[in-house]
């Protein structure tokens, strides 16, 4: 349909109108009218905006009486919105292509890999990447389990100790998580696309490497999940929406490339409200483990809800507005929802080109620090990714922090 409700907004403010309710009130009786016109669906005919539909809109948004000037002021706007709108509309541009802008909300830092710098060696042993192998594990050594599935609710450094140490192997990790997600999702209804054969042969990968002492840091073997608006060659992306079951895409997300490049193992894609919208996807609604007869938020509804279930050792959310923190307080696990800028979104849907932010759900604030440390940076395509410092101070004085409270009266 060629009906557009930022359009809709445009119109309404240039008559004076600012309530932001009015807009979409609008534009879902126009919607609806047109759907009700005999023949206009299949020959996708303009919906004829009225007088009367704006008496009712206004009245619904609690805004007006309008005026019949400001009503034909509005009716021309829209008239106007709708005929410039339909050559872009034409030129069919993806999801993918960014705007005639870039929003840098970060300032001209550069990045600090340097491993002879302090911040560097602030971070645990387990964060720095070693180039030159054979790798030997040091601190203490860590016992394994009786069984493997003891660790599912393990956080990612456990798990890391436990793989560097030979202790368990990723295709057994790999496994229990796979044999988890495929006996909880008919209950949480977290799961879009399994990504089984991929995760199996990059377990196997892991295993050799690190036996062959290759290891290349914590999260090597470590089973993890995707929010399904992240592109992974070979498999359909949904968004979570109806319409998309089978979209698909040529090229891994730059997350997804990164964390392969870091030796994490995908197991699968979780889901998300239909293009980033709550909890509820084109498969149901999302549940919260601990209460599934309640959602378990959105739009991260997959991700959080999988991670709180033990079904995979971490995942990554995106938040425009809530989407990884809301998730995440209803389910009970930790969030880092970073700095815009901080992780390229390249290969990810766009929900809002200045406040899209990728960011991983696991059950730590290390874990999180582990997670961003192998994502976050530039990649030379999103060009809203600032070259800037990821510094994690895991050594703060916890009682140098001052904690303010107002008492209710």
């Amino acid at each position: 349909m060629t009906l557009d409700r930022r359009g809709f907004l445009t119109a309404c403010s240039r008559a004076g109108i600012t309530s932001a309710l009015l807009p979409g009130v609008l534009y879902t009786l126009a919607a609806q009218a047109l759907e009700a016109a005999p023949g206009a669906a299949e020959h996708k005919e303009l919906p004829k905006i009225t007088p009367e539909m704006l008496d009712q809109a206004s009245a619904l948004a609690g805004v007006g009486p309008f005026t019949a000037e400001q009503k034909k002021m509005m009716l021309e706007g829209l008239n106007d919105q709708r005929d410039s709108y339909e050559p872009i509309r034409a030129l069919k541009i993806p999801n993918s292509v960014a705007p005639a802008f870039v929003f840098h909300p970060l300032g001209a830092e550069t990045g600090n890999h340097d491993p002879n710098s302090e911040a560097w060696h602030r971070m645990p042993r387990f964060v720095r990447t070693l180039d030159t192998p054979p790798y030997k594990p040091d601190g203490d050594e860590p016992h394994a389990p009786t069984r493997i599935e003891d660790l599912a609710f393990a956080t990612v450094s456990q798990l890391a100790d436990l793989l560097a140490w030979r202790k368990i192997t990723s295709t057994a990790l790999t496994k229990m998580y796979l044999d988890r997600l495929k006996r909880y999702d008919s209950k949480l209804h977290f799961v879009i696309t399994l990504t089984e054969e991929r995760a199996l042969a990059q377990a196997k990968k892991a295993d050799e490497e690190i036996a062959a002492g290759k290891y290349l840091g914590p999260l090597h073997g470590i089973p993890w999940g995707a929010k399904d608006l992240l592109a992974v060659k070979g498999y359909p992306t949904t968004w979570g929406a109806g319409g998309f079951e089978h979209q698909s895409f040529d090229e891994d997300a730059t997350v997804v490339q990164r964390l392969d490049a870091a030796g994490a193992v995908l197991v699968a894609k979780f889901s998300l409200g239909a293009l980033a919208m709550g909890d509820k996807w084109f498969g149901g609604r999302t549940r919260n483990p601990w209460n599934p007869a309640q959602g378990s938020s959105g739009s991260s509804a997959g991700s959080a809800s999988a991670v709180a279930a033990g079904c995979v050792a971490f995942a990554i959310g995106s938040e425009t507005l809530g989407s990884i923190s809301s998730p995440s307080t209803r389910c009970g696990c930790t969030g880092l929802r970073p700095t815009f800028g901080m992780v390229p979104r390249t290969g990810a849907m766009a929900l809002s080109w200045t406040m899209d932010k990728l960011g991983p759900i696991s059950r730590s604030a290390e874990d999180c620090a582990l997670i961003m440390e192998a994502i976050y940076g530039p990649d030379g395509k999103d060009l809203s990714a600032a070259n800037r410092a990821f510094d994690w101070p895991v050594y703060l004085d916890l009682t140098a922090i001052r904690i303010g409270y107002q008492e209710r009266v």
